[in-house]
């Protein structure tokens, strides 16, 4: 039974450089998330400190927040991709007329064994 055994092998370069790549993408998702929750606690005191002193400047201050959210938003492409679920399915002209000959040719494939088969088991 020795035989089915797999010799253990260091795992191939492949492997390896996924796993560095997954422990990057780790560490930099804790960094993003880490440095999100630091702007939107400096954005919260620094907001209630422009209230009360220039209740008129809410209008710039919401203008440029709106510009800062663009970049946390725009991290999955997918949502804003409207091209992909608007577009028709293309035509299959190609396959179908494909199908159709393929169809045919089995049809007269039918007919002629019939006939065969009608022609010598009749006497």
């Amino acid at each position: 039974m020795g035989m089915f055994r797999r010799s253990r092998k260091p795992a191939p370069p492949l492997h390896r450089k996924q796993q560095e790549i997954a422990q990057e993408e780790a560490q930099l998702r804790q960094k993003v998330e880490s440095l999100e929750r630091i702007v939107t606690q400096s954005q919260a005191p620094a907001q209630k400190k422009s209230s009360a002193r220039e209740p008129d400047r809410s209008a710039t201050a919401n203008v440029v927040e709106r510009r800062f959210h663009v970049s946390v938003a725009m991290e999955s492409p997918q949502v804003f991709d409207d091209s992909r679920t608007r577009r028709r399915p293309r035509a299959l002209r190609k396959e179908r007329r494909h199908g159709q000959i393929v169809f045919l040719i089995l049809l007269a494939a039918l007919g002629v064994a019939v006939m065969l088969l009608i022609s010598h088991l009749h006497p």
